[in-house]
């Protein structure tokens, strides 16, 4: 198996310099049914799609090891993840940055901060590598699931492997779904008022949908803070990214063969581009619900693909240590976003 700087693991370590379309047709069909599988069951069931991706595609993991699959499956976990990343620009506007105002903005950027070093800080204790620390600080303090995928990206299976990747993105999607149930009643029993609690809210719960479903669960103007505070989040994610990059290429754990250069990814510039296209024209609501649904449908194929990867004998050694990351992160985040919502 491989990995490119810029990519996830490939399956195939040597791919054929030019391939047919009919060669990446197994792979990337059975990731097809089984994104349609996971959307069904969320929507019918109203559980988590991220989760929904994840369980079916570790359930079908076994198909990784016929090679007809390959091709489609590092497709549809590279490709579909890295245009998936591009068109979450369109959710974002510098107005949105505009309206939350300075004071919550610089808070939003001091717990990202603040979450990434606290996990990263707490490998040792646990006996972890600070990349997978920094995978699950990172992911937690910008979008969840969308947040790991693109950090991994960055990253690579050279420094977090397959097993630990899924690991972090099942973790990541088990604490979310979690906290949407019980933040806003927690808010509720501490008094908080719809600003403080769509805050908290907001700035704390690691998925944009989550994070908006449980701000409107504590009121209608939570909610509406809460979105506005979430979407400011995965705003912060190319700023991120960079400084990821930049920490990366410069601490020299590598040799210059496998060092990232400093420079950015064709999808993160892609990202930024839709942003700065969606915060000077006003883009008709249609293009932008498409692009976001776009969006959504390319991460969830991204998702269930890297699942299908995943080596499960290799996910079944990991301790529970290893989500120890995890709840630093998810507890670090509440508790700075408390205390930042209480301030305002």
């Amino acid at each position: 198996m491989a990995a490119d700087l810029y990519g996830e693991m490939q399956l195939e370590a040597a791919p054929p310099a030019k391939r047919r379309l009919r060669d990446y047709l197994p792979g990337a069909f059975v990731t097809a049914i089984a994104a349609l599988a996971a959307a069904w069951l969320a929507d019918h069931y109203a559980a988590p799609l991220v989760l929904m991706g994840l369980l079916i595609g570790l359930a079908m993991s076994f198909l990784s090891q016929d090679k007809r699959s390959h091709a489609g499956l590092d497709l549809m976990s590279q490709t579909a993840l890295r245009i998936g990343i591009v068109l979450v620009g369109a959710r974002i506007t510098a107005g949105q940055l505009a309206e939350l105002g300075p004071l919550p903005f610089a808070l939003l950027v001091l717990i990202m901060l603040a979450v990434i070093i606290a996990t990263v800080a707490s490998a040792r204790l646990f006996g972890q590598d600070r990349h997978s620390a920094l995978l699950a600080g990172g992911a937690t303090a910008i979008c969840g699931a969308s947040a790991a995928l693109a950090l991994y990206s960055l990253i690579g299976d050279k420094r977090v492997d397959q097993a630990r990747f899924t690991l972090t993105l099942v973790g990541i999607t088990v604490a979310s779904a979690l906290a949407m149930t019980l933040y806003p009643i927690l808010a509720a029993e501490l008094g908080l008022s719809d600003q403080q609690a769509g805050f908290l809210i907001g700035a704390s719960i690691h998925d944009v949908a989550q994070a908006i479903g449980g701000g409107f669960s504590f009121s209608a103007p939570a909610g509406e803070v809460a979105t506005i505070v979430k979407l400011t989040r995965v705003a912060l994610l190319a700023p991120m990214l960079m400084l990821v990059g930049l920490w990366l290429a410069r601490s020299g754990e590598a040799d210059a063969r496998t060092r990232i250069p400093l420079r950015l990814p064709w999808f993160i510039l892609g990202f930024l581009a839709v942003a700065a296209i969606n915060s000077l024209v006003a883009i008709p609501k249609p293009v932008q619900s498409a692009a976001n649904t776009a969006a959504q449908a390319l991460l969830l194929l991204a998702i269930v693909a890297t699942a299908m990867k995943a080596r499960l004998h290799l996910l079944l050694d990991q301790g529970w240590r290893s989500f120890a990351p995890i709840v630093v992160a998810t507890l670090t985040s509440f508790l700075l976003s408390l205390a930042a919502a209480i301030s305002l």
